[in-house]
């Protein structure tokens, strides 16, 4: 009884970690994000020719590229985590 509920515990707590760490990481890409809407209000806000806020927006066009790719590349590496995870605890008795 004790080793099932033991196992039980052992099997949630290596699914958690990886959702929990998903969690994490969408969280600093959204702090990405919002730092580079941050960064574009400041910088029209110092605009002052259209130039300058052409000039703005492209940099923050480019800053919110930066912060998609690099999500993109971290919930990929989550979802392998996971997989690899599930793929671990689900193994048959044969192996």
């Amino acid at each position: 009884m004790k080793f099932t509920l033991a196992f039980g515990w052992f099997s949630l707590l290596m699914l958690w970690t990886p959702i929990y760490a998903q969690i994490i990481d969408q969280s600093l890409c959204v702090q990405c994000l919002t730092t580079a809407k941050a960064e574009l209000k400041k910088c029209l806000e110092a605009a002052i020719s259209q130039e300058d806020k052409k000039s703005c927006e492209e940099k923050q066009e480019t800053q919110a590229k930066t912060c998609e790719n690099e999500c993109k590349i971290e919930k990929a590496a989550e979802s392998a985590i996971i997989r690899e995870g599930l793929s671990t605890t689900h193994r048959t008795p044969s192996e």
